[in-house]
């Protein structure tokens, strides 16, 4: 899906209004394992919305609670729970299959839905959808829905809003990183943000157990000249080796991506017996997210995911035969 049509802004921010003029219960849900855009969008939506005068605003997302460390500090966190009430209106924000919604994906088509997104891999699913495929973030979306429900920037939503633009761009390294990203960037940095804080907390601060945790997957990584492919594993038993949490893996994709030889990365995340969280990366000449549909999951051209089962090896194998298509 391309850029969001003038009628479909009108009748998504139409059906927040009139939600909000009823003092109906608004329930915003992102993807299972939040990153930064999941959390970042839903948070600046919410807190928008309570400044447009909402009441009955909560927002969840399927799977544990636990937040990763980079994000307890979020502003509107009080606006998550965990068992929330039965919505009149539910928003989906970066999760681009039904699938990512977990058991919530159940109120769609019991209850009113928009959607917000940034995924080329969107299914199509939900009432009415604001996906801009050629957006940098879910977070460009949000962005711009504030403010055509007339919402001024406040520095909680510009935090937000920001963590989910540097997440989801890699500190405006990617290929969607565009003029308008740096001029959203600007304006929310313009709330009195700062950055450098910013990226300390996000990007640069882990515990010492998974610097070594790094180092052990980083060494055990394959790559494969003939395939122009580089791969490695972390497995469930690594992280207890090492008393981490899941999260600290988040971006241990990049240090593997770079590999010169390679134009496909690949990174297995053990998440339960014979189960394994997929992360794939392309230098430009793959698409990945056309593996990752292929394979059960989704994403962008460059970056993209599925949840695969079985050994490291049979899902390479099926990453290699995807690849081959």
């Amino acid at each position: 899906m391309g850029e969001i049509t003038e009628d479909q802004w009108a009748a998504a921010t139409g059906a927040l209004r009139t939600a909000v003029a009823a003092d109906d219960r608004i329930l915003l849900v992102c993807h299972v394992t939040p990153d930064g855009d999941a959390l970042g969008s839903m948070l600046a939506v919410g807190q928008a919305l309570r400044k447009l005068g909402a009441t009955r605003v909560q927002a969840t997302f399927p799977g544990p609670s636990d937040l990763p460390a980079p994000f307890v500090a979020l502003p509107g966190l009080e606006l998550l729970v965990d068992s929330p009430e039965a919505p009149a209106l539910m928003v989906t924000l970066d999760a681009a299959a039904e699938s990512r919604l977990g058991s919530y994906a159940e109120l769609l088509g019991r209850v009113p839905s928009i959607v917000l997104d940034h995924h080329a891999s969107y299914t199509g699913f939900g009432d009415l959808p604001l996906v801009d495929s050629g957006a940098a973030a879910t977070a460009v979306v949000a962005a711009e829905l504030i403010a055509r429900l007339g919402v001024p920037l406040d520095r909680g939503i510009a935090e937000c809003l920001y963590i989910g633009v540097i997440t989801d761009t890699g500190s405006f390294k990617y290929a969607l990183t565009t003029p308008a990203v740096h001029r959203l960037a600007a304006d929310l940095l313009e709330t009195g943000l700062d950055p450098g804080e910013i990226s300390r907390r996000v990007f640069d601060t882990r515990p010492f157990g998974a610097v070594k945790l790094y180092g052990e997957v980083l060494g055990r990584a394959v790559l494969e000249p003939e395939n122009r492919l580089v791969w490695s594993t972390a497995s469930l038993a690594d992280l207890e080796r090492h008393q981490q949490a899941p999260y600290v893996l988040e971006g241990l994709i990049d240090g593997i991506r770079c590999a010169a030889e390679a134009d496909v990365a690949c990174l297995l995340k053990q998440v339960g017996p014979e189960e394994w969280s997929v992360s794939m990366r392309s230098r430009g000449s793959a698409d990945v997210s056309r593996v990752a549909v292929a394979l059960g999951g989704g994403g962008h051209r460059a970056a993209a995911g599925f949840t695969g089962r079985g050994t490291p090896a049979e899902i390479m194998d099926r990453i290699r035969d995807a690849l081959g298509e």
